[in-house]
């Protein structure tokens, strides 16, 4: 596990917004800026995408991100790789701890295996992502491998 603190001064954000749980968010980081994700309520996983802003077709690829470094996990340090070899953002900074990637986001239907069939109906981040998605002119066709980032 790589433990590494940010340096940076959170009130230099491009942005600062509070996404309650259950809800999605998506927005434009051009290059050089930083995206800061807090867990302020514990218990939260934050499954991310990642697109290149000018063709969407260029996206962050799980299996070639951990192929290329050689781990399971992204922390610290990890380069996340498009599916065209590029990096498309670096982890400068993780007070939380490994995070597995190659699961991809909750379903409808994983959460029934993990919680019970009377979740069958109930929300997951798969939605989040379509619901994002469709912003952007794109669909489920679109969803590329998730990273899930937990507390």
């Amino acid at each position: 596990m790589t433990i590494a603190k940010s340096r940076l001064d959170p009130a230099k954000a491009a942005y600062d917004h509070v996404v309650p749980a259950r809800t999605p968010w998506s927005g434009l980081v051009r290059k050089g800026q930083c995206l800061r994700i807090i867990d302020v309520a514990g218990q939260q996983a934050v499954d991310t995408l990642f697109y290149h802003a000018d063709k969407f077709a260029e996206r962050y690829d799980a299996q070639g991100t951990l192929a290329a470094q050689g781990s399971a996990y992204v922390a610290a340090g990890t380069q996340l790789l498009s599916n065209e070899g590029n990096v498309m953002a670096t982890v400068i900074a993780d007070t939380c701890g490994d995070h597995d990637t190659s699961a991809g986001a909750c379903s409808c239907e994983a959460n029934t295996v993990r919680f019970g069939h009377h979740t069958r109906y109930m929300h997951a981040c798969r939605e989040n992502f379509l619901i994002e998605l469709a912003k952007y002119g794109m669909d489920k066709r679109d969803k590329s491998s998730a990273i899930s980032i937990s507390s």
